[in-house]
């Protein structure tokens, strides 16, 4: 039988209207009892009792025992998801970024105290991944989880290789319609994937990782000369988080674009959407594909937590007891293009080697072999205006 949950809500936008538009269509024994929000004179599509800007009238509301955390500023979401689980109240949030920064605290949190943090929502909107590699992938050795985990980079590259928008009309017509911020450098840059990268690597792999220790470089330096020899080269490109176990001992974790050919199953990944890919020792290779982005599938994902939470659901960590001889790496080859202005850039970045040079009249780039840590130290060389890094096939 399922217990009834007494729900307070951080946050109303987008993913949480489309949480309530979900809730209100279906009889889950729970209830809404209070939304706190952040603008008091916003006009809501609910009775204005139901919202306050005081958060205490939650976290101190002793009939509240769920807290579901949908708001957009990272170190307030910790705040109020770390007193909500030492209070005794289950936590429900999307919150990437928070996550992947406090994972391992707000791990010995629910430990302490008994409470569930769960978090499907955080990763890829309405796949879910977190769950399937809890619990699928529970005793399996997993090679490798890779995939595309931004909706709006993702939906900006689409619309450059299927139908010819230059980056710039791309990325402007994705902030139109909502799935890229005014300031869009969490998404393009790499930040987004990177935080749900962590997330997924410490589920795969038992390992807790800060984010900033992993590699990410984006999109936002992709340039008509990158498009076209993508194209020449009949490729796409993708902006991919990677988690792989290279060694008995170590696991490399990175975001980076790349060239993708045909054959690769996430070629026909487009738009808004997301695909992850797992290889596997036993299962070998399986793909899961849906909506990144939007309120209703990622409210879809946030309601599955919350319905899980009515019969005792908890991620169990496991992987975390059993997988202590796994270590976060970052000594591993990568085989990248690199196209550069400043001919000094190439004695300032160590290449191991150099299999291919080119030099245009209106750009220059190499094809070699380079060691992660070496991109991870020159990372703000290689990001300046006028570069643009891929890794290749």
């Amino acid at each position: 039988m399922s217990k009834k949950l007494t729900i307070g809500m951080f946050g109303f936008g987008v993913v949480g209207q489309g949480l309530y538009d979900i809730i209100k269509t279906k009889n889950l024994n729970l209830e809404i009892k209070k939304f706190v929000i952040k603008n008091a004179d916003k006009k809501r599509s609910l009775p204005a009792e139901l919202f306050t800007t005081d958060a205490n009238a939650i976290l101190d509301d002793p009939e509240i025992n769920t807290v579901v955390e949908l708001i957009d500023d990272a170190e307030a979401a910790f705040e109020i998801t770390k007193r909500a689980l030492s209070s005794g109240k289950n936590v429900v949030s999307a919150n990437k970024k928070m996550i992947a920064t406090h994972l391992q605290e707000l791990t010995e949190l629910q430990q302490q105290y008994g409470t569930s943090l769960l978090y499907e929502g955080a990763v890829c909107g309405s796949i879910p991944i977190i769950r399937n590699l809890e619990e699928y992938y529970d005793n399996e050795l997993l090679h490798s989880v890779s995939g595309i985990f931004n909706g709006s980079s993702n939906y900006i590259l689409s619309k450059v290789f299927n139908e010819g928008q230059s980056y710039a009309d791309a990325l402007k017509k994705a902030q139109e319609l909502g799935f890229a911020e005014t300031n869009p450098i969490l998404d393009v840059g790499g930040f987004d994937p990177k935080y749900k990268l962590t997330i997924v690597a410490s589920h795969a792999y038992g390992i807790f990782v800060n984010p900033d220790s992993i590699l990410n470089l984006g999109i936002d330096k992709l340039g008509d000369a990158d498009i076209q020899f993508a194209r020449e080269k009949n490729y796409k490109i993708k902006l991919i988080p990677y988690a792989k176990e290279i060694s008995n001992s170590e696991v490399v974790l990175y975001v980076l674009p790349r060239f993708i050919n045909k054959d690769n199953i996430l070629y026909n990944v487009e738009n808004e959407n997301n695909g992850v890919l797992v290889k596997a020792a036993f299962a070998d290779e399986q793909f899961f594909y849906g909506k990144g982005a939007g309120g209703h599938p990622t409210g879809s994902a946030v309601l599955s937590d919350i319905a899980a939470l009515r019969y005792g659901y908890r991620y169990e960590y496991k992987k975390h007891l059993e997988s202590q001889e796994l270590q976060y790496s970052t000594n591993y080859d990568l085989k990248v293009y690199l196209r550069y202005e400043d001919e000094e850039l190439l004695n300032k970045v160590t290449f191991k080697n150099i299999s291919e040079r080119y030099y245009g009249e209106h750009y220059k780039y190499v094809i070699g072999t380079i060691n992660l840590q070496e991109i991870l130290d020159k990372k703000e060389l290689i990001n300046q205006e006028g570069n643009f890094l891929a890794e290749l096939p």
